[in-house]
């Protein structure tokens, strides 16, 4: 029997940690035999950093006419997945700000390009806010956009843009971003056309527990919808360098990252993957972590742009999260962007 909104709040103003986390573990086991965690090589490519919507939260973006800013050239695209393919990689993660004048034209040429020169490589593309944003200047609809990137080449969608999905959070930390019904809505609809996406959560932020529990809640009720989500990636937020940073006055700890995840994976009972992190809390709480819920270690990330703009500069390789998956006492198999499984050892 599922738990309910008010037991999931119960569980985060628990004292009794290690018992949420055993919890959590024994689902984790449930839904995951054999005592495996896996892990991917993508890259993390960022085609361009101009962005219009000031969110108090990044550090990454640079408004339009900034010395900063930049569109990232093609052979600059192929380059790095060359890079990334040479390292045994699967997929790309692709994604931007929020750009005012590239339209369709280019979406569709930058895709069509990628696909066309690495037919096998996994397109993981464009958040829910870019969809939308494309959209707007097209003036399409969210699914004729999604149709149409999708006959260029899209093959998923990430969740990046969900922040905490609810409005009251939103629009202090982004109001000028996409509301929660709109980014719930891009992937309801990708989800009706056929392509998988992820859901994510960055907290920390200045909500309450409430909101976290209020933004479980909607992907879970999506889910239940459409069961289009692969997986579920909780992060926290990252103060350096950002506006809000200033007023943010007690940074998410390790405790309330191991306690958030282990209800996400009590709460998510329709999401198959939850993923721990090592590139913010460290590679030490995500092995712990795997005791708290999770089945996933992401990616090794070649490149990663948007946190570590705000302070953080944790890096890793295949090597290490193999070693960090065995030290924590589990078996490391690599997986490619849609969870399947490619080697068993």
């Amino acid at each position: 029997m599922r738990i309910t909104s008010n037991q999931a709040l119960d569980l985060f103003r628990s004292d009794d940690l290690v018992g949420v986390g055993m919890e959590a573990d024994a689902v984790r086991r449930r839904m995951h035999p054999g005592n495996v965690v896996t892990y991917q090589i993508d890259r993390n490519i960022n085609y361009t950093n101009i962005c219009t919507e000031y969110c108090s939260f990044c550090a990454f973006y640079r408004p339009v006419g900034s010395p900063e800013g930049y569109v990232q050239p093609l052979e600059s695209i192929f380059h790095k997945i060359d890079e990334t393919l040479a390292l045994g990689g699967t997929g790309i993660l692709m994604q931007g700000g929020l750009h005012p004048t590239l339209k369709m034209d280019y979406y569709q040429g930058l895709l069509r390009s990628i696909r066309a020169r690495y037919p096998d490589l996994h397109l993981h593309c464009l958040s829910a806010p870019e969809i939308l944003n494309l959209g707007e200047i097209c003036g399409m609809s969210v699914r004729e956009t999604i149709a149409r990137l999708m006959d260029a080449g899209l093959d998923s969608i990430p969740g990046a843009g969900a922040e905490i999905l609810d409005d009251e959070v939103r629009h202090r930390i982004a109001r000028l971003k996409c509301s929660t019904e709109e980014w719930l809505a891009v992937h309801r609809t990708a989800h009706e056309l056929g392509l998988r996406t992820t859901a994510t959560m960055m907290f920390g932020c200045g909500e309450t527990l409430a909101h976290r529990v209020r933004h479980l809640d909607r992907i879970r009720n999506l889910q239940d919808e459409t069961g289009g989500f692969t997986a579920f990636i909780p992060w926290f937020f990252q103060r350096e360098n950002t506006s809000l940073g200033r007023f943010i006055h007690e940074e998410a700890t390790a405790v309330d990252y191991l306690k958030t995840l282990a209800v996400s994976r009590l709460y998510l009972d329709n999401i198959e993957n939850l993923q721990a992190s090592w590139l913010t809390p460290g590679h030490k709480i995500c092995q712990i972590a795997l005791r708290f819920g999770g089945n996933d270690v992401g990616s090794i990330l070649i490149e990663e742009n948007v946190v570590s703009a705000a302070g953080c500069h944790n890096t890793s390789s295949e090597e290490e999260l193999r070693r960090l998956i065995r030290d924590a006492g589990f078996r490391p198999i690599k997986r490619d962007t849609l969870y399947r499984r490619y080697f068993l050892n």
